[in-house]
């Protein structure tokens, strides 16, 4: 008995694994052709940030002396010398004491008595301001401060504030600690009103709790005098990508299609001729065939390279780098991303008409 239960066990087990096998196999195969999984490169270039809990924070460490040579060349002249500054942002530094470091609420933020809110009053978690002056600052050149100038700089603000000494070094070892001491760490709410201080808080709950339904119908429809009360919605919509606008002309489809249905590129035929090319590539955006726009008219540029044998190359580096001063003052940007053989088309078109 205990053996044939035990063959009956192993025969569910491997039916198991067949399933989940023909599953896996069956989400592979969903979307053919469309997408793939991100390599490792690609999740490490989109995980930039830095949480609270100090996870993505790069090793690295800085000096407050450090600090104040980054911030004197150039966060100063922006934040002030002592990060004082409302010239051009809010102030950073001011408005926080050893009081409100012991209990981490800053007690000003209740009080009229401080003219102005800085950032250091405000700011819960370290790790913000880190990631912050890592990616946005300085304004002018952003991410050009390293990983250790940043420590340096952040450390030095944070002794300014006299959260930190002011021969301290900040370093990934030691910002946990330094997070402790945030005037305002216990400041960050949760449950307080969504649109006013007093209102109600967002609702924080599972998905379904109970009784929810297993089988949704849609209880819903258009009728059929409104269907094209805004014209046919399928001209309305960009003629590629994943989505297509509904042919309100005609009536609605009894019945989804099914798999196998291959999106059509309905621009794909007239982008072969010189006029859709001149239409793919927003050329008519600045120009039109026989009037001026934003930039000549094609009749004026074939007539003025008329007879020159360098016109062909000519108009195709200007098609492709771009330039200024030939009809006007406003520059023709360069268009690097169109194909070469699609400039030569459209040059050739503009010079001859075919």
């Amino acid at each position: 008995m205990f053996k044939l239960a035990n063959q009956l066990t192993k025969h569910l087990v491997l039916a198991g694994l067949a399933l989940g096998a023909m599953a896996a196999a069956h989400a592979d195969t969903k979307y053919p052709g469309i997408g793939r999984e991100a390599t490792k490169a690609e999740v490490a270039a989109w995980d930039i940030d830095v949480r609270p809990d100090f996870k993505g924070l790069p090793k690295g460490s800085g000096t407050t002396a450090r600090g104040q040579e980054v911030w004197e060349g150039r966060c100063a002249s922006c934040h002030g010398t002592f990060g004082e500054s409302n010239e051009v942002f809010t102030p950073i530094v001011g408005g926080t004491t050893k009081e409100d470091i012991k209990t981490g609420r800053v007690a000003s933020l209740t009080s009229e008595k401080q003219p102005q809110r800085t950032t250091l009053m405000k700011v819960a978690t370290v790790s913000t301001l880190w990631d912050y002056i890592h990616r946005a600052m300085p304004w002018n050149a952003p991410r050009t401060l390293s990983v250790d100038d940043t420590y340096a700089v952040l450390g030095y603000v944070l002794s300014m504030a006299e959260i930190v000494p002011e021969d301290f070094t900040l370093s990934d070892q030691n910002i946990a600690e330094v997070q402790k001491l945030m005037p305002n760490r216990n400041g960050m709410t949760q449950a307080h009103g969504m649109w006013n201080e007093g209102g109600k808080p967002d609702v924080k709950a599972t998905a379904c709790m109970t009784n929810c339904t297993k089988h949704v119908t849609i209880g819903s429809t258009l009728p059929d005098y409104a269907r094209n009360a805004h014209e046919n919605l399928a001209l309305q919509n960009r003629p590629y990508g994943p989505f297509r606008g509904a042919d309100t002309t005609k009536p609605p489809l009894a019945k989804l299609p099914g798999k196998g249905l291959m999106a059509v590129n309905m621009s794909a035929a007239e982008s072969i001729t010189p006029e859709g090319l001149f239409k793919k590539h927003n050329c008519s955006t600045c120009h039109a065939p026989a009037s001026r726009a934003i930039g000549p008219a094609i009749s004026e540029v074939a007539a003025k390279y008329k007879g020159q044998a360098d016109a062909m190359s000519k108009l195709h580096k200007k098609v492709k780098v771009g330039g200024a001063g030939t009809w006007g003052a406003i520059p023709m940007p360069p268009h690097a991303h169109v194909p070469e053989g699609d400039i030569d088309v459209l040059v050739r078109w503009m010079l001859t008409g075919k």
